[in-house]
Parts: structure tokens; C-alpha cells; sequence
């Protein structure tokens, strides 16, 4: 069902980045103020992002449809998201592709989020309190994988949990610059990449904070 105030921002978003279809209605379609605090529901359609708890962000819609969009989505079946968040991402990525599956280190920010899921009432999101470094590997391998944090590198846990052939989409750490990248695995391992523009994303951490 399309959100009045999504499509608008969908405009927004175009005259800055322009959208496939596919990913358009993915936006359109997601009720924005349910994945933000109730104190930030008068800007929760605007295209910058929104502090959350833990010292944690919600990515602007403009950084959620630029990722998705990146990712190639449209020949995926499964996606990993390294980093729910609010669920926002998640809950656009559930419009695209069948299966969903995100990993969260911060378990109050992941108990918000999967109320936030359940009341949206998708059912192909499946989410997960772990250290995100380690993927979840009992699903695997996901035809795509989103890193809605900055790595480092990337860890051999996730490049082994990609599809051959699968694409990785992540912000990750170039000299002291954050820059987001596409990689393709071949013969068993991420290629080179390719840098689609500069960002600024949280950090990647280790373990798991309750």
C-alpha cells in the first residue's frame, strides 16, 4: 500500500539520485514513522538522518535507497543485513527480495526494531542478536550482503556466507576516508571492488552489547 508522504519523499530523493522502479516502490511502500522515535515523527520524511539510542543513527532515506539500489537487488532472492538498526533498511529490502535476514549487536535496539517489524506485519524478515562479523551462517549463502555499518575489511565468516556470483555492498574504511563499495565474489573470494561514493557511517564493532 502506498504511503502519501513516501511518494513524496521518493521525489525528494530523485532530484539527488535517481530510482529504479523496483526500488521506488520498495520506498513508497514502507511507513517511514514507524522505524523512527516517536519524538522524531514530524522529520521522519525528511532525507537526512535521525539519532537513535545506544549513539546509533538511522540512516537518511536518501543512504537506505542509494545501499538498496546499489545491491543490485533485483536478480536476489536472499539478503543478509549486517547492522538492523531501527529495521527501516531491513523493512525496504523485505519489498524486494523473499528473504531477509539482519544481524544486530545492540540487543535494545534490536528488540525496538523487531516490535517495529512485527507491527509492520512482514513476514519475510528475519533478525538476530549476534556480532554481525560472523554473518549467520545457518542460512547461507545469501545472493546478496549489506553492511549498514563502516567495516574495517571484511571478514572471511561473510565472504564465505556470499553466493558465488553474489554481490556485497558495504561502507568501508580507505586510508581516513569512508567510502561506500561493490564487490562480486569469484572463485571464492571478493574481487577488487569498486568504489561508488564517499559516506559516513557508524562504526563496525566487535561482539554483542545488551
Amino acid at each position: 500500500m502506498f504511503n502519501i508522504k513516501s511518494l513524496l519523499m521518493c521525489e525528494e530523493i530523485e532530484k539527488i539520485f535517481p530510482l529504479d522502479k523496483e526500488v521506488r516502490r520498495a520506498i513508497e511502500e514502507v511507513d517511514r514513522e514507524m522505524f523512527v522515535p516517536s519524538s522524531m515523527r514530524m522529520r521522519a520524511y525528511d532525507l537526512n538522518p535521525l539519532p537513535m539510542k545506544e549513539e546509533q543513527w538511522i540512516s537518511s532515506p536518501l543512504t537506505v535507497a542509494k545501499m538498496t539500489q546499489y545491491l543490485l537487488p533485483q536478480s536476489g532472492d536472499s539478503v543478509l543485513e549486517i547492522g538492523c538498526g531501527s529495521g527501516y533498511q531491513a523493512m525496504v529490502l523485505s519489498k524486494i527480495f523473499r528473504r531477509v535476514f539482519s544481524v544486530e549487536r545492540i540487543s535494545k535496539i534490536l528488540l525496538e526494531a523487531q516490535e517495529r517489524i512485527r507491527k509492520s506485519g512482514a513476514y519475510n524478515i528475519n533478525t538476530k542478536l549476534d556480532d554481525g562479523q560472523k554473518g549467520w551462517s545457518a542460512y547461507a549463502p545469501y545472493d546478496r550482503i549489506l553492511f549498514s555499518a563502516c567495516a574495517e575489511n571484511i571478514s572471511q565468516a561473510i565472504i564465505d556466507q556470499l553466493q558465488e556470483g553474489g554481490i556485497l555492498v558495504a561502507p568501508v574504511l580507505r586510508g581516513n576516508k569512508q567510502m561506500i563499495m561493490r564487490f562480486y565474489k569469484k572463485n571464492g573470494q571478493l574481487d577488487a571492488g569498486e568504489i561508488l561514493e564517499e559516506c559516513l557511517f557508524v562504526p563496525v564493532l566487535d561482539g554483542i552489547s545488551h
